[in-house]
Formats: structure tokens, sequence, C-alpha cells
């Protein structure tokens, strides 16, 4: 018999506690501006054990930090939603803002980490085109888990 994978996700409803939102997006310079219609996301940041008290093996925290679909956009390249030949915003509008949280592709993009000062965990930032995110995220950011 085959082992396969089975990836879902779940979406638990729960008020984003400020302190866990502090820590899952700090505030960090990505180091980058982004070119041309490219935004810029800051990727959740990976527990190193549950709210429980496990701690989670380092290979289960980095499937679940190279998998992580859930971001904060922190840059907006110039022509990002809008037009490249007449750099009118296209007729959809602006659909995602600086601070909106976002949903991203599991695959492409341009991902990097950045040491936080006084901590171990890094944090992860991704580059993609404006036309490449999937949502925007209404309820809590911290909510959604990956399973795989």
């Amino acid at each position: 018999m085959e082992d396969k994978k089975i990836e879902k996700f779940a979406l638990v409803k729960s008020k984003p506690d400020a302190k866990a939102l502090a820590w899952a997006f700090p505030d960090v310079e990505c180091g980058m501006t982004p070119y041309g219609g490219r935004i810029i996301v800051q990727l959740l940041r990976v527990k190193k054990k549950t709210d429980g008290g496990i701690l989670l093996i380092e290979e289960d925290r980095e499937a679940e930090k190279w998998n992580n679909m859930i971001g904060k956009i922190v840059e907006i390249g110039p022509l990002a939603f809008k037009n490249r030949d007449t750099m009118k915003e296209w007729v959809e509008g602006v659909w995602a803002k600086k601070g909106d949280y976002v949903r991203v592709p599991r695959y492409g993009g341009d991902r990097w980490e950045v040491k936080v000062e006084g901590d171990d965990d890094p944090v992860l930032f991704m580059t993609i085109n404006d036309h490449e995110l999937i949502a925007k995220v209404t309820g809590n950011p911290l909510s959604f888990k990956a399973f795989i």
C-alpha cells in the first residue's frame, strides 16, 4: 500500500490575540523594495512549540514554514494593480494594500529569511506579482492551519 500525503486546511474561528499577532508578524525591515508590479509579503512565523507546550521537531517546523500561505503585505511596487501600458489602475481597482493579511501561492515567488535581533526565529518574506495574490484574509490570520 502506497503512502499518500493528504493536504487539509482548517479555519478555527477566533479573535486574534495582540501578543500572538505581534510575534507572528513582527515589525522587521525586509531589506528590499519591490520593482514594478511585485509585492513583498511577510509570511506567518512558525512556533517552536504548541500552545500546550509540546516542542515541535525541526523537520515539522521546516515543512510548515515552507508550506505556509498566510502573510502580511509589507511593500507594494509602484506598478502594482496598474495597467502596465497606461499606468492607470486596473478597472477592478486596488484589492490589497500595505498591512492587509493575504493568502499567497504555496509555490513560486522569491523567498528569503531575515534574522530578528534577540530572537532565534527568523522572519520569512516572499516577493510575488500583484496578480498572484489568492485572497484577502478577513478572519483571524493566526487561525489558519496547514496539515501536510
